[in-house]
């Protein structure tokens, strides 16, 4: 931010932000089918399936949603630059592309001479990590397969103990504790090493140390 209020990488940042924010609209609409569920009969009161969408999808397409925030920025620019507002007309769509389109007119007056830049940039950003989180959430995290117990001895004779994770993907279960690495050849022998330091910490005794890797 060497001239102005916003530094380049924020204002195309930004940009592609605004110009997204239609297409995140349009992806909305999937989350708005009907269940197709009917409705069942207690008694003599009807009980209707729920609609599988969240108020948070509603409100997002509502005319408070995305369309709201746009047009309330274009509305707060156009003020401080001493432009008359037009009135909203049309299909909420309609109005979100509008507004875009006028938001992105205004990016070269924002970017460099705006005080509030910052905080607008900061609140599309928001707003569209909030509809992306909806539309293309991020892939779970692979949490692996639990393996057992990591029973590397250390040179004090204590057991590494941590817990081994097998991973999608991966050839070797590495320990994340100790960095014990164990290739598929010694799974076999693992689980008779980690079922000896089991009967061991269960009796008192001392497991089988475990050979070097």
């Amino acid at each position: 931010m060497e001239d102005g209020y916003l530094c380049l990488g924020c204002t195309k940042s930004t940009r592609a932000r605004l110009e997204c924010l239609p297409d995140l609209y349009e992806g909305l609409a999937a989350f708005l089918a009907p269940s197709g569920g009917s409705a069942q009969v207690r008694g003599s009161r009807p009980v209707h399936a729920p609609l599988p969408v969240s108020e948070d999808v509603l409100d997002l397409r509502g005319p408070g949603g995305l369309v709201g925030v746009a047009e309330r920025w274009a509305g707060i620019i156009r003020e401080q630059r001493g432009m008359r507002p037009p009135k909203p007309a049309g299909s909420v769509e309609g109005r979100l592309k509008t507004a875009v389109a006028e938001l992105l007119g205004h990016m070269p007056w924002v970017a460099v001479s705006w005080p509030d830049a910052g905080v607008f940039a900061a609140d599309i950003r928001e707003v569209t990590r909030s509809v992306a989180s909806i539309v293309a959430p991020p892939a779970p995290i692979d949490r692996g397969t639990r393996m057992g117990n990591c029973p590397a001895e250390f040179e004090d004779g204590e057991i590494c103990g941590a817990v081994l994770r097998l991973y999608a993907g991966a050839k070797v279960v590495t320990c994340e504790w100790c960095s014990t690495n164990y290739p598929p050849v010694m799974w076999s022998g693992l689980k008779v090493l980690m079922d000896a330091d089991t009967k061991a910490a269960q009796g008192g005794g001392v497991a089988d140390p475990l050979l070097a890797i």
